[in-house]
């Protein structure tokens, strides 16, 4: 790993853990081996080492989750909806990175504009507009009955929010957690799909 990377990786622990004014470059500098000049050849500061954490974390979310230009392919039945939706639970409860950027958010969401952005799109309403746009095609494919898909979105989305952040603050409820969201998830496809 690059000392750039670990820079990175070093801020964002730190930064979840004692939030962005309780965090020092000479923190972050100690916990990558080096002095705190030397962080200045990566970064130009703090506010800068933010910046790079905020659109990687961005990126990989993009990625792996998705978002409204990136919903991936629209799926084909109940099973692959679960599949797709419980897969993408899973990776924004396990990932390091997205869990860490997740605590750092909601403790920073209250000071910093662009956080308080972030944190609303990736909390709810990127993820709203997103399931809205899935549940639009299965909608169109025959899957769904036909209603509002924004407002099923939400129905859809705003419990599990909830449950994320519960296994957030609370750990070692997570597998009951992720079972209710199963749960959840199969009760919404009861209601609203169409092959019962």
């Amino acid at each position: 790993m690059s000392t750039k990377d670990r820079i990175l990786e070093e801020a964002l622990t730190l930064f979840a853990e004692n939030g962005y004014d309780g965090t020092g470059v000479e923190q972050i500098a100690e916990k990558v081996g080096i002095k705190a000049p030397s962080l200045y050849k990566h970064f130009k500061g703090k506010e800068d080492i933010m910046t790079a954490l905020i659109d990687s974390a961005e990126e990989r979310y993009e990625e792996s989750f998705g978002s409204e230009q990136h919903i991936g392919e629209i799926p084909e039945n109940r099973e692959d909806f679960l599949r797709s939706t419980m897969g993408r639970i899973a990776f924004t409860m396990h990932d390091p990175m997205i869990r860490k950027i997740r605590k750092f958010l909601v403790q920073e969401q209250f000071r910093n504009e662009r956080l308080a952005e972030i944190s609303t799109r990736h909390q709810l309403v990127g993820i709203q507009k997103m399931y809205e746009k899935i549940i639009e095609g299965m909608m169109k494919n025959g899957l769904f009955i036909h209603d509002d898909p924004a407002l099923l979105s939400i129905e859809l989305v705003s419990p599990v929010v909830l449950w994320v952040s519960k296994a957030d603050r609370q750990p070692q409820y997570e597998q009951e957690i992720m079972d209710s969201i199963e749960k959840h998830i199969r009760h919404f496809c009861d209601v609203y799909m169409k092959d019962k």
